[in-house]
């Protein structure tokens, strides 16, 4: 649900959900861009506030003022987790903030970002070229391709870490939610490889969470955890990833490393990282832990 603007005169982006009765809105001063794409709607938005706003099939993706929180979070606990990743592999993360924080990290040889709708990166280019600045990295790799496929085709044992960063679970991006697709992973990743995907907020999306956890293990992961972040333009306002390996567990990271880093981030520190291991108690009691 969006109210739009006609005008340089403010209005409102609305996006409802009705999952959990509520609903997240930002006051606009112009919609800039708006196209339909072979895979979906996309609108970039001006607001007063928050920077620009990218809006997918009605539903928040980022803004300039917030995104930080999840593309920190989405990259480097994993990374200050696996003992020397050097090979990477996104699915989706179009936007390319993903990969920025990824190309960070000195000791990563090799970052694949698969995309399967070229024309978000190329927007993301022109409206937030901040998350843009590592795409000619040399270590970077863009394809606009079936990440679904791509997974399913790579070589076994070959991968450090898959990073799935997705939109929410319809349309596109439907089947990265399931067995099926964990157990290409799983196949592709060397042992003590990491998986990580976006999974929703714990407050509204607990069932799905618990579903993509079984999941995981069913697939052969032998250790699952979920870090709640905040995030503001998401709704509840609350979000996650979902960390799984194969082979070892999750109980630890490399926290001299983290507390060390060689680069700025606006968020994530080693005592968020240790922060975001802790669960709430109803996660606990969801989980089993």
């Amino acid at each position: 649900m969006s109210q739009q603007p006609t005008s340089n005169e403010a209005s409102w982006f609305t996006e409802a959900h009705q999952a959990s009765g509520s609903s997240i809105g930002f006051r606009t001063e112009q919609l800039l861009h708006a196209e339909k794409t072979p895979f979906q709607t996309i609108e970039i938005h001006q607001t007063t506030d928050w920077g620009k706003l990218m809006v997918i099939d009605g539903c928040v993706m980022l803004t300039t003022r917030d995104n930080f929180l999840y593309h920190e979070m989405m990259t480097h606990p994993a990374l200050f987790t696996h003992a020397r990743a050097k090979r990477v592999v996104i699915i989706g993360g179009g936007d390319c903030g993903t990969l920025r924080e990824v190309l960070k990290h000195e000791e990563v040889e090799s970052a694949v970002q698969v995309e399967i709708d070229e024309r978000v990166t190329r927007l993301a280019e022109q409206y937030f070229p901040e998350l843009c600045e590592s795409n000619h990295d040399p270590r970077a790799e863009l394809l606009f391709i079936d990440g679904i496929k791509y997974m399913a085709e790579a070589e076994p044992d070959s991968l450090d870490l898959v990073i799935v960063d997705s939109t929410d679970p319809v349309g596109p991006a439907e089947g990265l939610f399931n067995a099926a697709f964990y157990a290409s992973c799983h196949k592709a990743l060397r042992h003590g490889g990491l998986l990580v995907q976006q999974s929703e907020s714990p407050l509204a999306h607990l069932e799905l969470i618990k579903s993509m956890r079984s999941a995981m293990r069913t697939a052969g992961f032998s250790a699952v955890k979920t870090l709640p972040f905040p995030q503001p333009c998401y709704p509840t306002g609350w979000w996650s990833c979902t960390m799984a390996r194969k082979g070892g567990d999750l109980s630890g990271f490399r926290e001299r490393g983290a507390s060390a880093k060689n680069f700025p981030t606006k968020y994530y520190n080693a005592e968020i990282h240790k922060a975001a291991l802790a669960q709430p108690e109803f996660m606990r009691e969801a989980f089993g832990e």
